[in-house]
């Protein structure tokens, strides 16, 4: 089906030869617009016309989910996804998108929802929902008109006395001594500690950036006590980074931090890495930083969270041990998480020192952790 559309629903070869000649002959504002008509393929057309049916928008999401698996043995059929992509992206832009609130009193349909597509720190049920909607901390999503009562990405706040560098400290019960305050009066930081995408067809398409703001300036405009927005954030490519580089005998790391790397291939369990991993502590926290800081791709950093966050304007703040105990957050980095902070009176220069001189904002104590390794 979707190389069908690719082979016989592209533009018309001879009809934007011909436009561009006429433009070539005469620059005119029309005749740009006559190129820009023959350059669109024919398929822009049929998705048009699909997203006008019933359930039309919702149809083409889980179209686009369907394509985005077969691209990587397809990869002639990327045209066909950019039509769809510039297409989703226009229909699913910041004017069309709601922000609300979650808490206990939205129907469980949703919440059932959230169970489901949470993709950082897995929510076990229904009672590890309920403290995640209480009083403390905060749930907010996005929705979109044409895709009722479906999340499009959420967000998860805890409000807290300082930054958190443990998710028990957020998520566990009120029992094991929470970080987060069950007084929202008395917090004076609110922590983002989990962002999911829900609908993997619009993969591709900012709201990450657009919630996190939003979301910031509501709680800041009802809590203005409020100082301080951070981040408690995984590091997903870390681990995968370490091991890549420990099999690489060009790479620059010392035998000791080989053998911590080796160690790392034990079973995924909190006991090991409480012990055992603990006298490991130093070199992977500096192993981390340094990764952070100078692991590239092209220009940008080569874990996706950092270049998330970095390009948002938020600052590398703090690299926490034992972050993360849980077996995906051994296997993704080793236990650590990182805080990320945006300072609001920065967050704009930061973005800029990113995006134009592809430098990675950090804090002090980042920067020393790097410069300590070897």
């Amino acid at each position: 089906f979707f190389q069908f559309l690719l082979d016989e629903f592209r533009a018309d070869p001879s009809e934007l030869q011909s436009a561009i000649a006429q433009y070539q002959a005469d620059p005119s504002p029309d005749n740009v617009q006559l190129v820009n008509r023959a350059s669109l393929p024919a398929r822009r057309q049929i998705f048009e016309v699909l997203n006008m049916t019933p359930n039309g928008t919702l149809n083409l999401v889980s179209m686009r989910s369907d394509l985005l698996s077969l691209l990587d043995a397809y990869t002639d059929l990327n045209a066909v996804d950019k039509d769809l992509e510039i297409l989703l992206g226009a229909w699913f832009n910041r004017g069309f998108l709601s922000l609300e609130q979650i808490d206990w009193e939205t129907p469980a349909f949703i919440l059932e929802k959230l169970i489901r597509y949470e993709a950082v720190h897995e929510i076990t049920g229904w009672d590890d929902l309920r403290r995640r909607v209480s009083s403390g901390r905060r749930c907010y999503a996005f929705f979109h008109p044409a895709l009722q009562d479906e999340p499009i990405i959420f967000v998860q706040v805890a409000l807290a006395n300082g930054l958190a560098g443990s998710i028990d400290q957020l998520i566990r019960d009120d029992t094991a001594g929470p970080a987060s305050v069950q007084d929202e009066a008395r917090a004076n930081t609110a922590i983002f500690y989990s962002i999911s995408n829900c609908q993997p067809g619009l993969r591709g398409i900012a709201f990450g950036d657009l919630l996190i703001k939003q979301v910031v300036d509501l709680i800041s405009s009802e809590l203005p006590h409020i100082k301080t927005y951070s981040t408690l954030s995984p590091i997903p490519g870390f681990g995968t980074w370490m091991k890549r580089a420990a099999r690489d005998d060009d790479s620059d790391l010392s035998a000791v931090e080989r053998a911590v790397i080796t160690q790392l291939q034990n079973p995924n369990d909190r006991e090991w890495v409480g012990t055992q991993c603990a006298d490991s502590e130093p070199i992977l926290m500096s192993l981390c930083a340094h990764y952070l800081l100078n692991e590239k791709r092209g220009d940008a950093p080569l874990d996706p969270v950092s270049r998330f966050h970095l390009r948002n304007g938020a600052r590398l703040e703090r690299i926490n041990w034992l972050g993360d105990t849980s077996a995906k957050g051994i296997q993704e980095s080793a236990g650590l998480l990182v805080n990320y902070v945006y300072d609001r009176k920065s967050v704009t220069k930061n973005h800029e020192r990113y995006i134009y001189d592809n430098e990675v904002v950090t804090s002090s104590g980042v920067a020393q952790l790097a410069k300590r390794r070897g």
